[in-house]
């Protein structure tokens, strides 16, 4: 080897060596992580609670519709300190889903579970509420988007895009829920909360919307309507009930 390659592969050798010793001494001496918190003002106001525990409503349905769909069994198996003794969910079951959308629907329950711990450890939580999630109850909301029955009734838990468009009904509500609550809440650790919250909500939506954007033109078996057909009934039904003009629109824009 000539002195010029032997100097360079030195130069390399001592390089990498005095990288991983500044990491090493960077890992040993800075231990502590700042918590990101003003030094001054009001971590959580007393007001704030009970507008941040009534999204525990949610927070449970949500983990429990999601955990269920996916992996057969919920939050008593997952983590069953979290329903304090509340009652376990009327009609949940493991859905039909393929290997895409069921590893989605598990993402989404493992978040499920984080915010139901975060709020806990927050703001606190109650006992699960009593959640009917049978699949007739997911049909009554469909009957109403469209202005009548749907037939057969509607079945979340028949196969993926359907669980899927049941699901198009979820997240967005917890979503709108925080946009609203946040500029009635003070405290600068309940705000850290609401954005984690809020951020992982509207994820959620824009994968389901992305999910069913691209099978938009796909009919909805065993109905004659598309995709787009039933995002734009659910939307519907939501600015109806909203009662505040047009707030939201299915997957194609008008």
């Amino acid at each position: 080897m000539s002195s010029k390659l032997l100097f360079i592969h030195f130069l390399v050798t001592y390089m990498v060596l005095n990288e991983f010793f500044l990491m090493s001494i960077s890992y040993t001496t800075n231990t502590y992580c700042p918590s990101g918190y003003p030094e001054e003002g009001v971590a959580i106001e007393k007001e704030n609670i009970d507008k941040m525990q009534f999204a525990v409503n949610l927070e449970f349905l949500e983990a429990e519709y999601f955990l269920w769909a996916s992996y057969g069994f919920g939050l008593d198996v997952v983590a069953p300190n979290l329903p304090m003794s509340g009652p376990p969910p009327i009609g949940a079951r493991k859905a039909n889903l393929d290997q895409l959308t069921n590893n989605i629907i598990k993402e989404f329950a493992n978040q499920e579970v984080g915010h139901l711990r975060s709020l806990n450890s927050t703001v606190g939580v109650f006992p699960r509420p009593l959640l009917d999630l049978s699949a007739k109850n997911f049909a009554k909301i469909f009957d109403d988007a469209f202005g009548h029955k749907l037939v057969p009734p509607f079945d979340p838990y028949r196969d993926s895009l359907s669980y899927m468009l049941s699901c198009y009904v979820i997240p967005y509500v917890g979503l709108v829920g925080y946009v609203g609550t946040n500029p009635n809440i003070n405290g600068y650790e309940t705000k850290r909360l609401l954005a984690g919250l809020l951020g992982v909500e509207s994820g959620q939506d824009a994968v389901i919307r992305m999910y069913l954007y691209e099978r938009a033109t796909e009919l909805v078996s065993p109905y004659q309507y598309t995709v787009a057909d039933f995002t734009s009934r659910i939307s519907g039904l939501r600015n109806k009930l909203g009662n505040c003009g047009i707030k939201d629109e299915g997957i194609y824009i008008q």
